[in-house]
């Protein structure tokens, strides 16, 4: 299912490289790491059978959106990417919940400011519906960030 994951994921136009750069731009100044170790991370991120699900599904939503294949209000209220719908970032939490609060603190952030990928993916509008896929990002980069963290951030203490 990972392939299947990342397939979905590239179909929709973000790679793992995207979300790895992200992941080392947050965690660099507090971590001495590397695009490659984030990319690395982000891959056992992925690897957690969980985090597949919640991307499978939230895309599959997004999809289901722009066929318009979901009945209304709810149809209108996901090609909006409505604040108040909430579920999106519930079901991306789920990605995060996995590492701890670093990185539910991280998809906080990054779900506020919208960097990278993320920024770009929730930006794009026209026919492709996002309004799973930039909080499923937030959540991959997030853990990403949070299992750097746990695993490197000792190695700097005294």
């Amino acid at each position: 299912m990972k392939k299947e994951a990342i397939a979905m994921l590239e179909e929709r136009g973000v790679t793992l490289r995207d979300l790895a750069e992200l992941a080392y731009e947050l965690q660099n100044p507090y971590i001495p790491i590397t695009v490659d170790i984030a990319l690395e991370n982000v891959h056992k991120v992925l690897d957690k059978r969980e985090v597949q699900n919640a991307i499978l599904t939230g895309i599959a939503i997004d999809k289901l959106a722009e066929k318009d294949l979901i009945e209304e209000p709810l149809s209108s209220i996901l090609k909006r990417d409505d604040s108040l719908y909430g579920i999106d970032e519930i079901l991306a939490l789920s990605i995060t919940n996995i590492y701890g609060s670093i990185g539910f603190t991280n998809f906080g952030y990054l779900d506020k400011v919208k960097p990278g990928v993320i920024g770009r993916v929730n930006d794009s509008k026209g026919s492709q519906v996002n309004t799973f896929l930039d909080d499923l990002l937030a959540g991959i980069v997030a853990a990403a960030c949070s299992r750097m963290a746990h695993s490197l951030g000792d190695s700097n203490k005294n």
